[in-house]
């Protein structure tokens, strides 16, 4: 009896050395990524994924965490909550995930969190500012970009604080990422004894843009604020510019996806203004803007397109694998206490981050950028 039970106590000690969590073993940390692969916000996961492998990769070659490799699982949910919910069983009961990353989207994060919540399995750092994943703090869910209300209120302090702009429009994806953006904006202009000029939308995974086009053009805002992806925001944009908009200032939420964007425009997009998360790309006098440039060079070659989505997801990556190397053991509850102790963290961004019990939101720092000449310029 006393041979079983010592047995029994060296399995359990060697199990737990060798990782008995889901997505563990003696050689693997795994991940399971649902984002947007192909379909009209396919750049945004592209390059999200992109910048996450860049940064695992490294870690890879030099040694892994705690002598195991990471392993990544992506699967394409095209910007589709139905998808990204089938996607996201699939990696939890079939590939037994340790953990979830790298999602795109507020409408595939929002229709996920049930999920995600019922397993227990921690999210880290989907690419949205929604406010329903941060407030009320929920355990498994950490997010590290500013939210949809503090980029808001960084356009209309832009607009109208600096510029004095007052018939503030907005155009909107129809669905809980549009209205989100729609929120922040109103909370923003309250503040200010302001009230929104217009508004209109489109639905989501379409470029069915002509209607709130024609609207906009009637109505002449001298600024319009657009939550959006990038196909239906630019075809947006060129449209109003033909209809006579010439002096309104279009200003979109960091989602869109700047360089997809910006590509998309192509002649239309001088004067078009971007909220940014993250620093600008190709600042390498900012430490982590250095590294990122060494390890996508490293990773992709020489010639690789920096971007603001692949940095940010660059930075995501080495946040989460901070929180990996300073867990107490590879499970999924160690991680989540790793995540919530992690105090003062600056990734090289010149910025801390803390997590709490209290608090899962890692970064408030918004940045405001321009389209000039057919690059991007950092309005200081």
């Amino acid at each position: 009896m006393g041979f079983f039970v010592s047995f029994l106590l060296v399995f359990f000690f060697f199990g737990q050395a060798f990782g008995t969590s889901p997505g563990v073993t003696s050689s693997e940390i795994i991940l399971g990524m649902s984002n947007a692969q192909s379909g009209p916000a396919k750049a945004l996961g592209i390059e999200y994924t992109k910048g996450f492998k860049a940064y695992f990769e490294y870690i890879n070659r030099h040694g892994g965490i705690h002598g195991r490799k990471i392993k990544v699982i992506v699967y394409d949910d095209g910007y589709n909550p139905y998808r990204a919910i089938a996607n996201t069983k699939k990696l939890i009961e079939k590939d037994k995930v340790f953990l979830l990353t790298g999602y795109v989207g507020t409408p595939t994060s929002k229709a996920v969190t049930p999920i995600v919540l019922k397993e227990h399995v921690p999210f880290f750092f989907p690419f949205t500012g929604a406010g329903f994943l941060r407030y009320p703090v929920k355990r498994e869910i950490f997010n590290l970009r500013a939210t949809y209300a503090m980029e808001t209120e960084a356009m209309v302090s832009y607009l109208h604080d600096r510029l004095g702009l007052k018939k503030i429009a907005i155009f909107y994806q129809d669905d809980s990422f549009g209205r989100a953006g729609l929120k922040g904006l109103l909370k923003a202009l309250k503040k200010r004894n302001l009230k929104l000029y217009a508004k209109a939308t489109y639905p989501r995974n379409t470029v069915a843009v002509k209607m709130a086009a024609y609207k906009m053009a009637k109505l002449k805002p001298e600024a319009i604020v657009l939550v959006g992806a990038y196909k239906p925001c630019a075809a947006f944009i060129k449209l109003c510019k033909q209809l006579g908009l010439n002096n309104t200032l279009f200003i979109n939420i960091s989602f869109v996806g700047s360089k997809a964007l910006l590509k998309e425009l192509g002649r239309f997009g001088e004067g078009v203004l971007i909220t940014q998360v993250v620093p600008f790309p190709w600042d390498t006098s900012v430490p982590v803007v250095s590294e990122y440039y060494r390890i996508m060079r490293e990773v992709y070659g020489s010639d690789f397109e920096p971007g603001f989505v692949s940095l940010e997801g660059f930075i995501s990556a080495k946040v989460l694998v901070e929180i990996l190397k300073k867990a107490n053991d590879l499970t999924r509850e160690a991680v989540i206490q790793s995540a919530e102790s992690l105090r003062n963290y600056d990734p090289g961004l010149g910025l801390k981050i803390s997590f709490s019990p209290q608090n899962h939101q890692g970064l408030k720092k918004v940045w405001v950028t321009v389209i000039r000449q057919g690059r991007f310029e950092l309005i200081r």
